[in-house]
């Protein structure tokens, strides 16, 4: 059930009273917020974001130094007014996220698939570093 708070002269719906959109997990503002999982493995490193009903065109996934950054928007198919709404808890719009790689990856091929509403970013680790033998003397 959803309760409605007042904020700022404007009713909002909320399934926990009393708890701020970032206590709720949410972003306040224009620009909402992408859940992501980071693993690896010996040869990647691996983003996954579940990121259902953004079309391939209005995503954008790069990588600047040690940076990924992953931005897009959510287009909503019909306009609904607001005192329409028994719960809202969707972002529609812009979001973003960066993240800093724990490790040097080549940005030159990196892939990026979206698969049932999922995106998965692999990006090949670069292995500069090499064990150097010592020598006794």
């Amino acid at each position: 059930m959803a309760f409605l708070a007042k904020k700022k002269d404007k009713e909002e719906l909320s399934l926990f009273p009393g708890m701020t959109a970032a206590d709720q997990g949410c972003l306040s503002g224009d620009e909402g917020r992408l859940a992501l999982d980071v693993f690896e493995t010996e040869k990647d490193l691996v983003a996954v974001t579940p990121i259902a009903g953004v079309e391939p065109d209005d995503l954008e996934v790069f990588v600047h130094n040690d940076m990924l950054t992953i931005r897009g928007r959510r287009l909503r198919e019909s306009e609904v007014a607001d005192r329409n709404f028994l719960v809202r808890e969707c972002h529609w719009g812009s979001f973003s996220r960066s993240l800093i790689l724990p490790t040097e990856v080549d940005a030159d091929a990196i892939s990026a698939t979206l698969k049932n509403g999922v995106l998965t970013v692999r990006m090949p680790k670069i292995h500069r570093a090499k064990r150097v033998a010592i020598k006794e003397v």
